[in-house]
């Protein structure tokens, strides 16, 4: 299912599936115009007979949440004024309090050098975004801010909070007036909202759920569809700053082209003045043990998700490429995602070459 050969890259994704880093994946490669390709292989399951990937799989986005939505609903909110980069956390977040906090800034959120760890199990104690919320602003600092960057999902859940308290409105329904309104509501790009303690809301539709492709087993050894994977994400309801949102390849690229078009890429793909950091504004930037591979410019932002997902965008070479894979089934202990998304970027590039 390509618009041409691509021949490198589906040798990739067969091999990846022969060696079990993931049963399935599709990937979208396209430029500011559109796309140019579609690769979709495998299965969503490694069972018999399971059901082929097609380019209408639903997949888990998990971390591509921190710049799909997170970042993109920065953007009219600094367009607006309503917030700015050098907002103290403090100002849209109460309980941030204390005087190793005060100087963090949304910008030293948006670039992982808070001072905040890397990731905690809130969910094994906490309930609900209040709760979460004064977890997060208890943490003890792991260092100065901004000395050094630390990869931050308790970082992006705060930036999720202090975006729906400036805007006045839960995360997922600023996501739907974004995505409507910049993307189109035919886009298949959302939060799948379930209830919780302080949510009410639906397990997505049927036909969503036919589509999506599993993620982890659970205990008892069942397909776990429709609900997030990010634990701390799904005890929030499944939304949340820095995983939850669910949607096609096809939705992915939709959004890499907005990016590719959008006036506020280069400010948000400039890289941190953190000692040492590759971060930019959400984005991740590219080095030579990047997950993009050896070939995309020194201008390429990318990003990747926990459950095999990923997106890199080249303005240089006006392309972007987009892996959708669910590498978490049916275990997380599976490994060679690094390695695949490497080898698929370069295939990709050498393809486009020939």
């Amino acid at each position: 299912m390509t618009q041409q050969p691509f021949e490198r890259a589906v040798k990739v994704l067969n091999d990846a599936i022969a060696t079990r880093v993931f049963p399935g994946a599709v990937v979208e490669i396209g430029r500011k115009s559109g796309a140019i390709g579609t690769i979709a292989r495998g299965s969503l399951t490694y069972a018999e007979g399971a059901p082929p990937v097609t380019d209408a799989t639903i997949y888990d986005l998990a971390s591509l949440t921190k710049v799909l939505a997170t970042a993109a609903l920065m953007v009219p909110q600094l367009d607006s004024a309503r917030m700015r980069l050098d907002d103290r956390v403090r100002r849209w977040i109460d309980s941030w309090s204390g005087e190793e906090r005060e100087a963090v800034t949304i910008q030293d959120l948006l670039e992982h050098c808070s001072g905040l760890p890397g990731h905690r199990h809130y969910f094994q104690s906490r309930r609900g975004r209040a709760s979460f919320e004064q977890a997060i602003c208890e943490e003890p600092l792991e260092y100065l801010p901004r000395t050094k960057a630390i990869y931050s999902d308790p970082g992006f859940m705060l930036l999720g909070f202090a975006i729906e308290n400036a805007a006045g409105a839960p995360l997922d329904h600023l996501f739907d007036l974004w995505r409507n309104h910049e993307l189109g509501p035919q886009i298949e790009l959302r939060f799948l909202v379930h209830r919780s303690a302080e949510r009410e809301g639906g397990r997505p539709p049927s036909e969503w759920l036919e589509r999506t492709a599993p993620t982890e087993a659970g205990a008892l050894g069942e397909d776990t569809r429709g609900v997030v994977h990010d634990e701390n994400a799904a005890v929030l309801g499944g939304v949340a700053g820095h995983a939850g949102l669910f949607g096609t390849a096809a939705a992915v690229g939709a959004c890499a082209r907005w990016w590719l078009n959008s006036p506020a890429r280069p400010r948000f793909a400039q890289r941190s003045a953190t000692p040492g950091s590759s971060r930019a504004l959400g984005w991740d930037t590219m080095l030579p043990t990047s997950s993009c591979g050896t070939k995309l410019s020194p201008h390429a932002i990318g990003h990747t998700g926990f459950t095999g997902t990923s997106l890199w965008i080249d303005p240089a070479q006006d392309l972007y490429v987009a892996l959708l894979s669910n590498r978490v089934h049916p275990t997380r202990e599976g490994e060679g995602i690094q390695q695949a998304r490497r080898a698929l970027h370069d295939a990709v590039v050498a393809d486009l070459s020939k």
